[in-house]
Formats: C-alpha cells, structure tokens, sequence
C-alpha cells in the first residue's frame, strides 16, 4: 500500500486509538498539504467511519478537517447525545421500561450516550512527525465571515449552503482547494454551478487546481 504522507508520532497508550474520536482505530487517512495550508502533508490513524467523513470534509487543515467530523458525528449521533440531555443515568435506571419495545433502550441508553459522547469531545494528540511538534500556531476553530462569527468553517459551509440551497459537497471541494480566506469566492463558484451535472463540476474542479498549483 502506498504510504502518500509520513504517519504522524503515536503515544504508545493511543497505538489503537482513531486521532479524530479515539474509538478504536483500523485505517490510515492522508491529508495532503495545499500551497496555504498551514502544515506538512501526514497520515493519521482513524476509525472506517471518521475516515469516511474525512475524506468528505478536508476543508483547509488537519484540524478544520477534525471539527467537521465532530460536527458530523453530532449530526449521525444526536439521538444518542440527547439522551444525556433528557436523562440522568439514575433516572434511566430507575425507569419503568420493561417491555420488549422499551426495556432494550433502558439497558444500553445511558452506554449509548457515553460513547457518543466520549467520541464527540475527544481531543486526539499534540501532532508531530519524526519527533518533531507540529506548531498548531495557537488554532481556533471560530471563522468569520460578512461580519458574522461561526463556531466553525464547517458550520458557516453548512449555514450557506442552505441559505442558498447549494451543494454543500461542492462547496467544500471548492474551499479545501481555494482556501478558507477565498471563502466568498468558493461561494460564487458554487451558486454559478449550482444547476451543473456531476461531471462538470468535477471539470471544475480539476480547473480549480490546475490555477492554484502554479
């Protein structure tokens, strides 16, 4: 198997563990550096599933790329995470339910909301490679953008993709190439195309890193 960017350095009690959510970890994703983005290419270690939200969210760093999985894995889970918010473990417990419909989800409930939970507020690891620390260059996970305050890029990607039904794939696509300070322009690429078929979308595309690989 092709190794496209250096595994990054793992704590000897996280060798098993997913970087994004800490479950426990089978796959290898490679993020490869843009020209802005602001650190070296790497692999991270990952669970099937936050490799397959991953490689839908790149956005613009490693760590953009992490709070989109986390706000997708709220999305995927927040049955499960809203039981900690209806629920006290106590109060589970001492439910009435019993029947075949209700008694399963009095058993395994409150286990559920731990693990979606546990997964969601998972921190991963400082990232380094070959002993090197990779300098996060104090990173907020906050965008702005037309003078409004985001709690993330992907959350301003999510806000204007159905303010203006776009394809929020699309849009993404155009942003992990383009960069997040180019965030209006990605915008305009998306409305201009937001009636294209597939195929010309993935035209554009491949356009779009033709320009920003000169």
């Amino acid at each position: 198997m092709l190794q496209l960017a250096p595994l990054i350095d793992i704590p000897f009690d996280r060798r098993h563990c997913c970087w994004f959510c800490g479950e426990p970890s089978d796959q290898q994703w490679s993020y490869l550096k843009e020209t802005y983005t602001p650190h070296p290419s790497l692999t991270v270690p990952c669970c099937k599933e936050c490799l397959k939200l991953a490689k839908q969210h790149k956005l613009t760093s490693i760590w953009d790329c992490k709070m989109a999985v986390k706000d997708e894995l709220m999305r995927i889970y927040e049955k499960h995470l809203a039981i900690g918010v209806n629920w006290t473990k106590q109060e589970l417990e001492e439910s009435e339910f019993e029947d075949k419909v209700f008694g399963g989800f009095k058993k395994s409930g409150w286990m559920m909301y731990e693990i979606a939970r546990d997964r969601v507020n998972y921190s991963g690891w400082p990232l380094s490679l070959n002993g090197v620390v990779i300098d996060d260059y104090g990173y907020d996970a906050s965008f702005s953008f037309d003078g409004v305050n985001y709690r993330s890029v992907s959350q301003a990607i999510a806000f204007y993709a159905k303010q203006f039904t776009l394809d929020k794939r699309f849009l993404e696509d155009v942003i992990a190439i383009v960069g997040k300070d180019r965030f209006g322009f990605a915008i305009r690429i998306a409305q201009i195309n937001i009636a294209a078929v597939p195929e010309l979308k993935k035209q554009v595309l491949n356009e779009l890193r033709e320009e920003h690989q000169d």
